[in-house]
């Protein structure tokens, strides 16, 4: 006998499971709780013992439990800037993931010590580009004869290393806020650029933004030989884009898009620039993580919003927002499974152990990385 499959809500704020998703996979809206009870007590004791001496920083994709004890919540770039403008705090705790970590130890202070409550706490994008395979990449621009006209720009989900590298060879990082910025900065400077490490943004940017074609655009493999692409290809292109993306934002598909609009009378479908082009073409509104919290907030009230991006800041907007009708793009859990890593258990232990005068699990960048990862996020600070 065969079940009939129902149209269901987004199951977002708590209506079962749906069938397309996952196997086994239930869809509440909610993530379990800590299992001490104790554990927000113990936080809250650990943060005063240590006063100003600890600035916590919670970055929008965290947990409930963790954003409570954030003295600044942001996007990466914002918390890596609110650590660098707190010099009187030694120890920055940064609930966030590894690269974030990195760029915020590339500018505090010396006497500054950044902490990442658990060591796994990577991202998935960041990975995909290593430095060993961008070297590669640039000698196979070289044997092309084209690294004179390229110029690297990593966006700011990277790892130092990334960073690094693109401050050597004269380029820059971007946020997903100021693309455009840099992009019209890079081709101001060369004829080419090659965007790291999610090719989401650079095709977005420059296709959406900036008038380029998708024919204008090539996507470079570090897993195929030169990239899997031909001297001529590299020769003809005016993007080259890495193979990487985020494992979030590359769920969405088209299909959510037109789901939702077939449920939803009058959705607004709001989505951040990391997903696929064909998702951001379908959107009515594409922004960083920051303007999507600006629409939700300026938004008419009772007006209907679908969100395409991590799911914590859907829920936590949808929160904040009961007048509105906030809801999740797609149907299926999209937590951010390395940025979960950060709960409760593990800030208490960090705020624990500093309190007992120990300094564990600390991010550090060497002096030479960290000086020209410097040299490309000064050059995007002095952007026009």
């Amino acid at each position: 006998m065969t079940t009939p499959v129902r149209d269901l809500p987004l199951l977002l704020l708590g209506s079962g499971a749906d069938p397309a998703s996952e196997r086994g996979v239930d869809c509440p809206g909610e993530l379990p709780a800590a299992s001490d009870p104790a554990l927000v007590e113990r936080a809250r004791a650990a943060k005063a013992a240590l006063g100003d001496r600890v600035f916590v920083l919670g970055h929008h994709y965290q947990r409930d439990e963790v954003i409570r004890f954030a003295d600044v919540t942001g996007d990466s770039f914002k918390l890596a800037q609110q650590a660098a403008a707190r010099p009187e705090a030694p120890y920055i705790v940064f609930c966030g993931v590894h690269f974030m970590a990195e760029s915020a130890d590339i500018l505090t202070a010396a006497h500054q010590r950044v902490i990442l409550p658990d060591l796994g706490a990577g991202c998935s994008m960041a990975d995909m580009a290593t430095f060993d395979q961008v070297e590669e990449c640039w000698d196979v621009l070289e044997d092309a004869g084209i690294a004179d006209d390229v110029v690297p720009v990593t966006y700011m989900n990277s790892s130092a290393d990334i960073k690094g590298f693109v401050g050597r060879h004269g380029g820059v990082v971007c946020t997903s806020s100021n693309a455009r910025r840099a992009l019209d900065w890079a081709y101001g400077k060369g004829k080419k650029v090659l965007f790291l490490p999610d090719q989401h943004l650079g095709r977005n940017t420059a296709v959406l933004e900036m008038g380029l074609s998708l024919d204008d655009c090539v996507v470079y493999s570090p897993h195929r030989r030169e990239g899997g692409l031909t001297h001529r290809q590299l020769r003809d292109a005016k993007m080259i884009l890495w193979r990487g993306h985020c494992s979030v934002h590359g769920r969405f598909s088209k299909e959510s898009v037109d789901d939702v609009r077939a449920r939803v009378p009058g959705v607004n479908v709001l989505v951040h620039p990391e997903c696929r082009h064909e998702v951001v073409t379908a959107a009515d509104r594409i922004g960083s993580t920051e303007y999507i919290i600006k629409a939700i907030e300026a938004a008419e009230p009772g007006s209907s919003w679908a969100v395409g991006t991590e799911l914590n800041l859907v829920r936590r907007l949808a929160n904040a927002h009961p007048d509105k009708n906030v809801m999740f793009l797609d149907k299926t859990v999209c937590y951010c499974s390395t940025m979960n890593r950060i709960d409760l258990p593990h800030l208490v232990l960090s705020l624990e152990t500093l309190a007992a005068g120990k300094v564990e699990n600390v991010i550090e960048v060497d002096e030479e990385t960290a000086h020209y990862a410097r040299v490309a996020l000064d050059q995007m600070l002095a952007l026009p």
